[in-house]
C-alpha cells in the first residue's frame, strides 16, 4: 500500500470515530480547495453559450446530462453552444470530442477554469463542498433518480458510517444554497425534493422544475431495432436477460476505499435453475467501490457495473432484479416485470434508510430467498402489465413521455 493510501485509510478511520475531526479536516479541506480553484489564473467572463456537463463526479457518460447534452447537439436553436464534459478518466470518453465539446480531466486546473467560466452548470449529483457558482452562473442538479429511500432531512436514522446526521443536514443545506433548479419527474417527487433538501422551509420551491426526466427520453424512444443491436453487442441476444441492480448499504464501508458490497445471491443455485436460458448482468451501484470477480460463473453472470450508461443494459434486459435501488422507476417506463429481492428488509427498512411510501405499491413481487426468485423468474415468462402495474406508472412516471429534455431546457436556457 502506498504512503498515500496509507494516510487516506489512517484519517478515514479517525473521521469514522471522531465526528469532531471529520468536521474539521473536512472544513480544512474544502478552504484549500476553494483557494486552490482562485489562486492558478483570476476568474474569466461567464460564456453565456458555455455549458458544463457532469455526472456521478466524472464516473461517466450518462444519465440526464447526457439525454440534454444530445438534445442540444442536434437542436437548431442551441447550435451556438459549446460544451465541456469532466470525466475522471477523459481518455475513455474521447469520441465526444469535436468542434463544439472539450473533455477535462475532473478536479483538475482545466476543470475549474470551465466551472468558473461555463454559464450553466449540468449534474446529476452533488458537487464539491468548495464548488459554488459565481453570480450569474445557473447549477441545473438532475439528480439520479426517484427516491425510494429516505433522503437528506427525511432520514430517520441519526447517523450513517461517515456522516452524523447533522452532517447529512447541513450537506443538503449547502447543496440547496448552491443549485438554480433541481429537475423532477412527478408531484411526488416534487415534494420529495422539496422535503429532503428543506425547500419549503426556506422558500425555494420555485427552484424545482417538474417536466419529467430528460435521460427517460431515451427508454420511451428506442425502437425494437436498437434493442436487438443492443443485445449483440453485449453478447446476450440469444438468452433471457436478467439485470441485477442492488443498491449500496450506509453501514459497509471500507476505509480509503469506498462504501463496498457484498453480493447475497447464491449464483450457484440460480445457475442449475436457470443457467441455460438466462443470462444475468450485475449491476453494482456507483458509489460501489470494490470490483467483483464471477470468473466461476463465466457465461451466466457477466459484471456490466462499469458499463457507462444503464439505460442501454434497461433495453437489452427482459427482467430487473433489483432491491432498493430508485432504478425499477425508469425501468417500468418499458413495461417490463420487475423483481425485488430484498433479503435484508427489516435491517434496511429499520436500521438504515426508511421508505417514502408503502411498499405494497411496488410494481413487483418482493422475495426474501432465492427460491422465490427462481420462481418469479420463471412467472415472466408469461408476465404481463396489470392495472397496479400501470397506476405505478402513472403516479411516478407520468412526465416521461420522451420529450422531457426539450422542455426542462427551455425552462433553464433563454436562447431569444
Amino acid at each position: 500500500m502506498s504512503f498515500t493510501k496509507k494516510a487516506k485509510k489512517i484519517i478515514f478511520d479517525i473521521s469514522k470515530k471522531n465526528k469532531a475531526f471529520r468536521v474539521v479536516s473536512r472544513g480544512a479541506r474544502d478552504i484549500l480547495y476553494r483557494a486552490k480553484m482562485t489562486a492558478d489564473d483570476p476568474f474569466g467572463k461567464i460564456d453565456d453559450k458555455l455549458v458544463y456537463f457532469q455526472t456521478f463526479s466524472g464516473r461517466g457518460y450518462s444519465d440526464s446530462p447526457k439525454a440534454m447534452y444530445e438534445y442540444m447537439m442536434k437542436a437548431p436553436e442551441y447550435k451556438d453552444f459549446r460544451f465541456v464534459w469532466s470525466f475522471k478518466e477523459p481518455e475513455k470518453f474521447r469520441f465526444l470530442e469535436n468542434d463544439r465539446t472539450t473533455l477535462v480531466k475532473f478536479r483538475t486546473k482545466a476543470d475549474n477554469v470551465a466551472l468558473r467560466t461555463a454559464k450553466y452548470w449540468i449534474t446529476n449529483y452533488r458537487m464539491l463542498n468548495h464548488q459554488y457558482p459565481r453570480k450569474g452562473q445557473i447549477y441545473v442538479q438532475c439528480w439520479h433518480g426517484t427516491p425510494l429511500k429516505r433522503l437528506g432531512y427525511d432520514l430517520e436514522s441519526s447517523d450513517n458510517v461517515m456522516n452524523s446526521g447533522q452532517e447529512i443536514r447541513s450537506k443538503y443545506k449547502s447543496d440547496a444554497k448552491k443549485f438554480s433548479y433541481i429537475i423532477s419527474p412527478s408531484p411526488f417527487t416534487t415534494e420529495k425534493f422539496a422535503s429532503a433538501w428543506n425547500l419549503v422551509k426556506t422558500h425555494q420551491t420555485h427552484k424545482i422544475i417538474e417536466e419529467g426526466y430528460p435521460r427517460n427520453d431515451r427508454l420511451i424512444n428506442t425502437t425494437p431495432e436498437e434493442r436487438t443491436e443492443l443485445r449483440k453487442q453485449l453478447g446476450v441476444e440469444n438468452k433471457k436477460v436478467i439485470l441485477y441492480a442492488p443498491t449500496w448499504r450506509d453501514n459497509q464501508h471500507t476505509s480509503g476505499e469506498g462504501y463496498t458490497y457484498k453480493t447475497e445471491v447464491d449464483f450457484d443455485k440460480l445457475r442449475e435453475a436457470l443457467g441455460d436460458e438466462y443470462v444475468i448482468l450485475f449491476r453494482a451501484h456507483y458509489l460501489v467501490a470494490n470490483s467483483f470477480d464471477f470468473d466461476k460463473y463465466a457465461g451466466f453472470v457477466e459484471d456490466v457495473s462499469s458499463y457507462s450508461d444503464i439505460n442501454e443494459l434497461y433495453i437489452a434486459a427482459d427482467i430487473l432484479v433489483t432491491d432498493y435501488s430508485s432504478v425499477f422507476f425508469d425501468y417500468a417506463n418499458l413495461r417490463k416485470p420487475v423483481i425485488f429481492y430484498m433479503y435484508d428488509l427489516e435491517q434496511y427498512a429499520n436500521e438504515l434508510r426508511g421508505f417514502y411510501f408503502s411498499l405494497d405499491e411496488l410494481p413487483g413481487p418482493i422475495v426474501r430467498d432465492e427460491d422465490a426468485l427462481i420462481a418469479e423468474v420463471r412467472a415472466c415468462d408469461t408476465w404481463q402489465p396489470d392495472q397496479k402495474y400501470e397506476e405505478f406508472c402513472a403516479k411516478y412516471n407520468p412526465k416521461d413521455d420522451g420529450n422531457a429534455s426539450a422542455r426542462v431546457l427551455k425552462r433553464i436556457i433563454v436562447t431569444e
